[in-house]
């Protein structure tokens, strides 16, 4: 039986939080200044979690907080004090990789769902019924499962136990997410939530007798980039996962910004819909889809582990760099005499051509017609990162909307 899909978002901050749950997201997913494998990323304090929760929920839109390190000894008294923590500001769930943790979760929130990560390495429906049993709602699916696999594992779990399943988004050179690469190379662990993305790092080969002679692993002047996998793109895809049994399908991409999340997001919730409103609406919209997936930051596609194994056309050899087509300018904030407050990312200037994202699909091209600072007083341009400006655009614009220029 094809189930409702939820489509999941990763959010870095408050402010990627609201921009998911306005651009289409059914769940957010966010992490804490502790306990989660994105300790780079901004994450959120207690106040902010409090706030982007209710936020959500005013909009029909869960939440979800993950607590998914895998645990040391030194760990294990400061996530029960989290847990106490969260249970007052209560999220929708708990994303969980280790066995201490969730025995702790059923302890201090009994009330709030925990979903098993990916990082538990959950390959065989006979791990789901385990998790099951124990008293988990729901699992991520290892990222080295093939729909088929997934298919089975539905057939063989209760009808109330939920799927999730990455369809979008960076691939690890790992199993399910649990890399040693990082611990290995700088003392950075992983697991712990420190990663510093070898996987991304350009290798050479040197010959023990020769220090110092750098000969490319493959044959190219820019060296090779053993690790460095594809972006994960299930767009084209969607019937099929909806069939497998699949009940939330998951971006990946805590350290991202608000635009890409956008890009994404809204990208995914019109393939979504599209396919249940009516299959042959989806089979038309596939350009555009695919045109605006391809709009912000990725490193080539390919479907993982979905169809079979990946082979070497999964890697990128001679480069690690994103292509970027859109260069993140702000999100839109209040109005103010016919001029909107953003908070600058990058740099932009008056009289420039630049593109409003609605949540809805449209983009608006306008030209940029006045820059003033927060005091009124008019600037040319827009230099400096993060300086709060408004900006007149010519046009009517929406809080959220997503300010964005197209790179040549």
């Amino acid at each position: 039986m094809a189930r409702h899909p939820e489509l999941l978002v990763p959010a870095s901050s408050l402010e990627v939080l609201k921009v998911a749950v306005i651009f289409g997201a059914d769940a957010v997913y966010i992490g804490g200044e502790a306990f989660g494998l994105r300790a780079k990323a901004k994450n959120f304090t207690m106040e902010e979690m409090r706030e982007g929760i209710a936020f959500a929920h005013e909009h029909g839109v869960k939440v979800y907080v993950t607590a998914n390190i895998l645990a040391h000894n030194s760990d294990l008294e400061g996530v029960r004090e989290y847990f106490r923590e969260l249970k007052e500001i209560g999220p929708d769930g708990l994303i969980i990789a280790d066995p201490a943790i969730f025995e702790i979760a059923g302890e201090e929130c009994p009330e709030i769902e925990r979903h098993i990560s990916t990082q538990a390495n959950n390959t065989n429906y006979g791990t789901f019924q385990f998790w099951h049993k124990l008293g988990a709602s729901r699992v991520v699916t290892a990222r080295e499962l093939s729909l088929q696999e997934i298919r089975e594992i539905r057939a063989k779990i209760p009808e109330d136990m939920e799927i999730e399943t990455f369809v979008h988004g960076a691939m690890c050179i790992s199993y399910s997410g649990r890399c040693l690469l990082s611990n290995y190379l700088v003392g950075r662990d992983a697991n712990q939530g420190a990663c510093t993305h070898p996987c991304r790092w350009k290798y050479s080969v040197v010959e023990e007798t020769r220090p110092g002679e750098y000969m490319p692993v493959y044959e190219n002047e820019r060296g090779t980039y053993i690790f460095n996998s594809k972006d994960l793109c299930m767009i084209e895809h969607i019937p099929e996962l909806i069939e497998s049994g699949v009940d939330s399908l998951k971006i990946e991409g805590r350290m991202k910004t608000a635009l890409y999340v956008a890009t994404v997001a809204r990208t995914y919730r019109k393939a979504i819909d599209d396919y249940q409103k009516d299959p042959e609406l989806y089979r038309k919209n596939m350009p555009w889809y695919l045109d605006q997936i391809s709009n912000c930051t990725y490193r080539q596609f390919t479907t993982g582990f979905f169809f079979g194994k990946p082979d070497e056309t999964s890697q990128i050899y001679d480069s690690n760099t994103y292509v970027k087509e859109y260069t993140y300018l702000g999100i839109i904030g209040e109005e103010r005499e016919g001029t909107y407050r953003i908070e600058q990312r990058n740099k932009f200037s008056v009289g420039e051509t630049i593109e409003i994202m609605k949540p809805n699909g449209e983009n608006v091209e306008v030209t940029v017609k006045r820059i003033l600072d927060e005091d009124g007083a008019p600037q040319e341009s827009a230099p400096h990162s993060k300086q709060v400006l408004y900006v007149d655009l010519g046009v009517k614009a929406e809080p959220y909307d997503i300010l964005r220029r197209q790179e040549a």
